[in-house]
């Protein structure tokens, strides 16, 4: 029997080596634990051919299936988890941790490698966001306007030592509609993993930072058990200027191509108006990027208002006043707030 090691222990002792992924490169595409690499056991359509065939003709027959399309690939397969793996542990799963996974560390442990699989496969790994979730007992959620600060303020935290998490860069989005004009976002299943991936690197007995995000950051879903969390967390406000605040946006989104922005803006002609939004994209077309902004800032401050306390309604808050401060002095101010809410 192969050594196999539960998920959650993975998840919190990374100790580097090479991780495997045998399933399907489609499976593998949708998503996979962070730092994995794909060596399939079957193609997509192999993986339907053996699967169709346990269905219909039972274990045994698809067994053989099976042995017949791998049989040829052992060797390259050994090989290559061989150079890659350099000598290190090697850690394999599949999607529950059965067949496919002990078939390859048998072959891997033949070959020489020292090896294990985690139990329970991928689907158990998936499994740990709710209990990760539960432990984030010094939760603070900073939030504030559009442009306050909260990510640079978060990354500056990161810096000194603190505990982030980073919702808008693990989703690979900025959130809003405008949050997807700086580069293309993943999946919400790659989103959860990376999710695990970080939260499992936390210390509990220490604070973690965060920022305020609505359930859904572009087309990701924060997972309920993490949601509920953050709803229940201690909260610091960041009350800023809007002349500073438009500082921060145009720095950020000044450059961005005008079509883009239009689009944006398109996006949410029903929330903002017909007429205001054809008021941003001519600002847009006459290259007066700041008078858009602004009707954009206008919309979202109204929008973050009426939600705000609803979504963070049973958590302590502190209203911190930003002022025109530097990133270096919000982040002590913060961290001052923090110790008051935490200690």
């Amino acid at each position: 029997m192969t050594e196999s090691i539960n998920p959650d222990i993975f998840a919190r002792n990374r100790d580097g080596g090479l991780l495997i992924d045998v399933r399907s490169p489609g499976e593998f595409a949708s998503g996979h634990i962070v730092g994995a690499v794909n060596m399939p056991l079957f193609s997509d359509e192999e993986r339907a051919e053996v699967g169709t065939i346990y269905h219909r003709q039972g274990k045994e027959p698809a067994v053989m299936r099976g042995l017949e399309i791998v049989g040829p690939r052992i060797a390259g397969m050994a090989r290559t988890a061989t150079g890659l793996a350099a000598g290190d542990l090697v850690t394999v799963y599949c999607w529950r941790g059965g067949m496919r996974s002990e078939s390859v560390c048998w072959l891997l442990g033949t070959a020489g490698l020292k090896v294990r699989r985690i139990r329970g496969g991928y689907k158990a790994y998936r499994a740990l966001i709710e209990p990760l979730a539960g432990t984030l007992k010094r939760l603070i959620v900073l939030s504030g306007p559009t442009g306050s600060g909260k990510s640079d303020i978060l990354h500056e935290l990161e810096r000194r030592g603190e505990q982030v998490l980073d919702l808008e860069g693990l989703a690979r989005h900025k959130g809003s509609a405008f949050g997807g004009l700086t580069g293309p976002q993943e999946s919400c299943e790659m989103f959860v993993n990376r999710l695990i991936d970080k939260l499992s690197s936390f210390d509990p007995g220490k604070r973690v930072w965060c920022e305020g995000e609505s359930r859904s950051i572009g087309r990701v879903t924060i997972p309920e058990a993490l949601w509920e969390t953050m709803r229940g967390a201690c909260s610091v406000y960041i009350d800023a200027p809007v002349d500073r605040r438009m500082e921060r946006i145009m720095a950020e989104y000044g450059d961005i191509d005008p079509q883009a922005l239009k689009g944006a803006f398109d996006r949410i002609t029903k929330r903002l108006g017909r007429e205001k939004t054809l008021q941003a994209k001519d600002a847009v077309d006459r290259g007066d990027i700041e008078a858009a902004a602004s009707i954009a800032l206008a919309y979202y401050d109204k929008s973050y208002r009426k939600s705000i306390d609803q979504i963070y309604a049973d958590g302590k808050k502190r209203l911190l006043s930003a002022g025109y401060d530097d990133i270096e002095t919000l982040a002590d101010k913060v961290t001052a707030e923090g110790e008051r809410l935490t200690p």
